[in-house]
């Protein structure tokens, strides 16, 4: 087969790696859970490639994660649930649906009024689908999210019904009403003291939701600082002919000072 710019060669290659006897043998021993972890995988990759502007790299990762949904689509299409053109058909259906805005005569000038419809429209979908089933605010957010990204979602979710706190200030209060249980459940030794930890974490992630920031994308920007700085500081030690268990902490910790005044100084010249 040659490679091609059109999905229906993509789909033929997929079935073809599918095909009993003829196919490849790890293709034909998945199943839509062993191909699941690779879904996540592949759209952390893709969230990755966005995050180092990456533009070469994000077009290979988006057709990694492309492929997964052509492999799920496939594996449906075995068991005769539903193949790839009706996963389009389903998508075009709903983002035709959940913009009246643009395909039709409704009105939503900002994007906060939009969110408001898009709820709107999926709470009469599911009327429409008669899913009669009484859920709780919190129903409906996947497990299988990372942890900072669910707890971001529970407690939107949360907001919505009036269960919330109207000031971030209030939001920061928390934070250091839980650091100081851990401080004094550190009396009682490091278990009791990280079992603290996550409520830690919980209140940190609703203050960044207080503040329409992205908790995820906030961590990633952290860690790739850390990463910058720490590097900084491996090669001022290599210039002294050191490496950096040879380096006591309050020599590297003045390397780091040095590496983050010399962020700062690049930021506020614009460089």
């Amino acid at each position: 087969m040659t490679p091609s710019r059109d999905i229906g060669r993509l789909l033929e290659i997929m079935a073809a790696l599918r095909t009993p006897q003829s196919g490849c043998p790890w293709d034909l021993a998945q199943n839509f859970a062993t191909i699941a972890p690779y879904t996540i995988e592949e759209a952390y990759e893709v969230a990755d490639a966005i995050a180092r502007n990456d533009l070469a790299d994000l077009k290979d990762e988006l057709g990694d994660l492309l492929l997964q949904v052509v492999f799920h689509a496939r594996m449906a299409e075995e068991q005769r649930a539903f193949d790839f053109g009706d996963v389009v058909q389903a998508i075009t259906e709903k983002l035709l649906r959940r913009h009246p805005h643009v395909f039709g005569n409704e009105r939503s000038p900002t994007p906060q009024a939009v969110e408001g419809l898009w709820e709107r429209i999926k709470a009469q979908e599911k009327t429409a689908r008669g899913d009669s089933r009484r859920e709780g605010a919190l129903t409906g957010v996947p497990v299988g999210l990372p942890a900072l990204t669910r707890a971001l979602k529970l407690q939107a979710n949360a907001s919505k019904v009036g269960f919330d706190w109207n000031d971030p200030r209030a939001v920061l209060h928390k934070i250091r009403e839980e650091a100081d249980e851990i401080e004094a459940a550190l009396d009682g030794g490091q278990a009791t003291a990280a079992a603290e930890i996550g409520d830690l974490l919980f209140a940190a992630v609703n203050l960044a939701r207080h503040l329409r920031a992205d908790p995820e994308a906030l961590l990633r920007q952290t860690n790739q600082k850390f990463e910058r700085r720490f590097a900084a500081i491996e090669r001022a030690l290599a210039g002294r002919g050191k490496k950096p268990q040879d380096a006591t902490l309050a020599e590297m910790d003045a390397l780091w000072e040095e590496a983050k005044a010399t962020e700062e100084a690049s930021a506020a010249n614009g460089e």
